[in-house]
């Protein structure tokens, strides 16, 4: 038996956090686009706004 199968239910939690972030981010950023490209863009933003919000984080860290 393997033991990694027997801890995949201890990573689901994440899983449902970051499906309720980007759900969230894309409500906000969907509420400030007027415009087509911009609700395009809104959804990009709402998908890896993760990676944005760490590069921010390690941007303030280093200066």
């Amino acid at each position: 038996m393997n033991d990694r199968s027997s801890n995949a239910g201890c990573f689901a939690g994440g899983g449902a956090i970051y499906g309720l972030g980007i759900i969230g981010a894309w409500v906000f950023f969907f509420q400030r686009a007027d415009e087509f490209w911009e609700f395009i863009w809104a959804f990009f933003q709402g998908i890896f706004w993760p990676a944005f919000m760490v590069y921010e984080v390690f941007r303030t860290l280093v200066e």
